[in-house]
Formats: C-alpha cells, sequence, structure tokens
C-alpha cells in the first residue's frame, strides 16, 4: 500500500492524519485525541532521531527504548503510561488499517503508575470554602455554584465546564452530566447546591452575559465565555483563606464521604461515572486510611 495519507494528502508514512481522523470519527473526548496526537508526534520525532523512517522500522525493542529513556530522563510514570497507551491505540490502528502486519506495541508493558491515594480536602477547609460569607455580586454568586456543584455532584472539573442550561433538573434535584467517552450519566444535587445554581441563573447569568457568549452553556467567565477549567482553578484559589484546592480533591472528598456515609460501592461508581469497579475501589483505602488515622489519634491504645 503506498504511504499516501488517508485524507488524500501528501505522502506520509505513519498515516497521521488518519489515524487523527479515526479517533475524531470515534468521538473520543478531544482532551484524549490532543494527548494522543501530541504523545505519537513525541514518538515519531524521537523515532526518527535513530534511522526510523516509518512505522515498519518500529520493533517492541525500539519501543522499550523509548519507555526506558522516558524513565531515565524523569518523566513521570503516569505520563509513560499513558503513552504507552496512545502508543498502543495507534499501532493497533496500523494493523487494522492493513499498513502493519502486526503491533509492535501489543504486548509492551510499562510501569505501573504510582499508588498515591488521592488527598482529600479537610473539613476545616471544606466548611471555610462552603460555608463562608461569599457576597452578593455575580461573581460571588456564580463562585458559589461551581463549588457547590464540584462537591455536591461529585463532577470532573470538565464536566462541570461542559454543563448546559438545561443539564440541572430542579423538580427532581438532578444533574445530567456528559462523562469521558460523552457517556451521560444522571448525578443527584443536594438542596443547597440546587439553591445556588437557581441563584445564578435567576440573578447573575444574563447580567454577566455578553453579546457572543454561548447560550446554552450554563456557567460563564469573566469574558463572558464558557467556564474553563483554569476558571475554577482560579475560583478555588481565590476562595479558600486557608491551603490550597485543587478542583479534583472535591470529587475525591465527596466520594470518600459517600463511602463513610454507608454508600455502596457499585453506586458510588455510577455517580462517579468510573467504567470499571475497580477505579472506584480506591475511595475505600482512603477511607480505611482516615478511620485508621482517627483511630491512632484518639484511642486509648491507639
Amino acid at each position: 500500500m503506498s504511504p499516501k495519507s488517508e485524507g488524500g494528502g501528501t505522502a506520509d508514512p505513519w498515516y497521521l492524519e488518519g489515524y487523527a481522523s479515526t479517533l475524531r470519527a470515534a468521538d473520543r473526548a478531544l482532551a484524549t485525541q490532543l494527548a494522543y496526537g501530541a504523545d505519537l508526534e513525541l514518538f515519531i520525532e524521537w523515532a526518527r532521531s535513530r534511522g526510523a523512517a516509518g512505522p515498519s522500522d518500529v520493533t517492541m525493542r525500539v519501543l522499550r527504548d523509548y519507555l526506558a529513556f522516558m524513565t531515565s530522563r524523569g518523566d513521570e510514570r503516569t505520563s509513560i503510561v499513558r503513552r504507552r497507551a496512545s502508543l498502543r491505540s495507534y499501532f493497533g490502528w496500523m494493523v487494522e488499517r492493513g499498513h502493519l502486519a502486526e503491533s509492535p506495541a501489543a504486548r509492551l508493558s510499562a510501569p505501573r503508575p504510582n499508588s498515591r491515594l488521592p488527598k482529600i480536602v479537610i473539613r476545616e477547609q471544606l466548611e471555610n470554602l462552603l460555608d463562608d460569607d461569599w457576597g452578593e455580586d455575580e461573581w460571588a454568586t456564580l463562585d458559589r455554584a461551581v463549588c457547590e456543584v464540584l462537591y455536591g455532584a461529585g463532577l470532573r472539573v470538565g464536566e462541570l465546564c461542559g454543563l448546559e442550561l438545561d443539564s440541572v433538573d430542579f423538580v427532581q434535584g438532578l444533574v445530567l452530566v456528559m462523562g469521558k467517552g460523552r457517556k451521560e450519566r444522571i448525578v443527584p444535587l443536594h438542596r443547597r447546591g440546587l439553591e445556588a445554581v437557581r441563584l445564578w441563573i435567576t440573578d447573575a447569568r444574563d447580567d454577566v452575559a455578553r453579546n457572543d457568549s454561548p447560550p446554552e452553556a450554563l456557567f460563564y467567565n469573566r469574558r463572558g465565555h464558557r467556564i474553563g477549567p483554569r476558571d475554577v482553578r482560579r475560583i478555588l484559589d481565590n476562595r479558600v483563606a486557608r491551603g490550597h484546592i485543587h478542583p479534583h480533591a472535591l470529587r475525591h472528598t465527596y466520594a470518600t464521604h459517600l463511602l463513610e456515609g454507608g454508600a455502596d460501592l457499585r453506586v458510588v461508581q455510577e455517580l462517579l461515572g468510573h467504567e470499571s469497579l475497580t477505579t472506584t475501589q480506591i475511595y475505600t483505602h482512603v477511607s480505611k486510611s482516615r478511620l485508621q488515622k482517627v483511630h491512632r489519634q484518639t484511642h486509648p491504645r491507639g
């Protein structure tokens, strides 16, 4: 097969355009498309510097050397694991399309990611964040709604930023969330969270909207655009008087508090939108860790 790009463009022995088109057609999350593309470009640059003219020159030994190279320069293990997944996806696609007879990455192993427990927000910080006097201006109203939804529904930051105006069902107290892989799920939101969102919609949202503001977006930033992850980080940085809270820590805290309150692990899995129960099980370790700490600090023989 001649090395033309599948889009009909100039010759490309790596078929990058065709691979990118497949990711788009599969409706993969934009962040995944960008990450896989960037990972692949970095690998190709490295492989070319070592004499690889195309994918047919790449062997498992070459891929192992690449992983060893990333390890030796101090890359995070989580990054290496993701790049290995990117390479497996790409070379698997090359085999499916008939560009290669077999994938050199099929049995490629990678270092295990660090098994660090996710950090959660201590009770004092959480109370300081959610129970403080926020003020009454439009941006204070936004900040409270964002934080209440992050903790109250356990959303990923990207999921919160993607919420639409009609995502919240105020009658039933539910939020329609578009999760990873564009999989929808419905999660409940507590009364205070619903009140905060309603106040934002009725008292502030239209006041900060601009001519080019997306009418379907639930939350806007100060430029009138759909709120983004950096905006959420800025909200938390400005609102937390002592200590730093990462937005994802509110999601960890949400899951941990549910399990400590007696929620079934599979229910928490559904609420978080985890595809695998194994991913959710890490929060049981968090809960046990906290219980052990409390026991050590309070039991006479702890």
